[in-house]
């Protein structure tokens, strides 16, 4: 079969089936961007190309996917870092005008060309640790105007760099200080017009929102879930951050892509979750980051089955964080997650959070041919490390791009 890039002597971890599935002389295959084979080279179909790749018995596993971030936004909250470190807590913050809405403030202001210039230099960090697909949401304009915005930026980063970017809409994440003390008019904003014009306009893939005491409840999630549902949109939700809101239970109910954060889940939201089967998107660089004490549930998350994926939640305020390799780190270290787990977390279970499993995550025939190539034998080497980076390629769509 004629190729137009085969990759031998690899040692594939092809995150296909339940395990790491690591193949010891691996080879790969692609074919107009798609992989055609990618297994054992003993017993491989007789693949012909001009484009011949010797790995020299590196690590090569999915190109990794960043499933939950806030990446484009501008503004700066070093300060509220600071506040933080003199024991101010981060709901004190926000009640006190800080947090999203001071993020919100700057982003209103910026133009898509000083967002996406404030964008760039974060989406680079995240490909150079081998990110090929990332979850972009909106949240930081919470007026139609500027979550247009936010979503054309974020759409536009395609065009700038060879990535794969899924768009969410976050009009949900926080009242406006405009609507302070009238969270319901402005849910009424976002599913009467806010949700039909982003929707129109294509700039979505996604529904989300914040189920919190600093957010929204869940029968007013339940308005914005029910407007997505009528517009043909999937949802995910940020739930159990703070407290338990039984918002997991909410986006189980949904049939959500993923409920995130979770740290106060319960036991019956984790089970509500594996009946659906909606991803527990665990995200530790925000736990570091505001000092949580709180565990999520990984425990009970893994005697009931339910995928676990590993995000950064690259952000301002919560997790100024863009190194997905630190976040697996975080993950084993802080929330005893396995090495498999971890690396599942940023390849397939982070493509069923984004509903994109039939396309990336894994190194299987018929799937884009995404790879993060690394100088190291051991899948270990990517979550054990601090501050190490050893991408030797990142290949996206079939072509090495960096």
């Amino acid at each position: 079969m004629l190729c137009d890039c085969i990759w031998t002597n690899a040692r594939l971890a092809t995150m296909a089936g339940d395990a790491t599935g690591l193949i010891e002389d691996g080879v790969l295959a692609a074919r107009h961007g798609r992989l055609v084979y990618a297994g054992p080279a003993d017993g491989a179909p007789a693949f012909t190309s001009d484009q011949h790749i010797d790995c020299e018995g590196r690590l090569v596993t999915p190109g990794l996917i960043d499933c939950h971030t806030h990446l484009v936004y501008a503004g700066n909250r070093a300060d509220e870092f600071e506040k933080r470190l003199e024991g101010v807590s981060y709901e004190e913050i926000t009640r006190n005008g800080g947090g999203i809405a001071s993020t919100v403030t700057a982003t209103r202001a910026a133009s898509e060309q000083e967002l996406m210039s404030e964008s760039l230099p974060r989406l680079d960090a995240l490909l150079a640790e081998g990110v090929t697909t990332l979850e972009v949401k909106s949240g930081y304009g919470l007026n139609l105007e500027a979550e247009r915005r936010m979503l054309s930026v974020a759409r536009a980063l395609q065009s700038e760099r060879k990535v794969r970017i899924a768009t969410t809409f976050l009009g949900a994440h926080a009242v406006p200080k405009d609507f302070q003390g009238a969270a319901d008019a402005y849910v009424d904003l976002v599913v009467s017009e806010m949700l039909p014009s982003i929707a129109e306009a294509q700039l979505a893939d996604a529904v989300d929102g914040f189920c919190e005491t600093i957010g929204f409840s869940t029968e007013q999630i339940r308005r914005v879930f029910e407007a997505a549902r009528e517009l043909g949109l999937p949802v995910k939700l940020h739930a159990e951050q703070l407290s338990d809101q039984n918002g997991s239970a909410l986006a189980a109910e949904f049939g959500a892509l993923s409920a995130d954060h979770l740290e106060y889940l319960s036991e019956s939201g984790v089970q509500a979750m594996a009946q659906s089967g909606t991803v527990a998107t665990l995200l530790p660089g925000a736990f570091y980051a505001t000092h949580e004490t709180k565990l999520p549930p990984v425990e009970a998350l893994r005697q009931h089955g339910v995928p676990m994926a590993i995000a950064t939640d690259c952000n301002p305020g919560t997790s100024p964080l863009t190194s997905v390799l630190l976040a697996m780190n975080m993950a084993a270290t802080l929330f005893r997650m396995t090495v498999q787990e971890c690396l599942q977390g940023v390849t397939i279970n982070a493509a069923k959070a984004l509903g994109l499993q039939d396309n990336i995550g894994s190194l299987e025939a018929g799937k884009s041919c995404d790879l993060a190539i690394w100088d190291v034998r051991s899948p270990s080497d990517l979550v054990y490390r601090i501050g190490f980076n050893p991408l030797h390629a990142r290949v996206f769509q079939g072509e090495t791009v960096s």
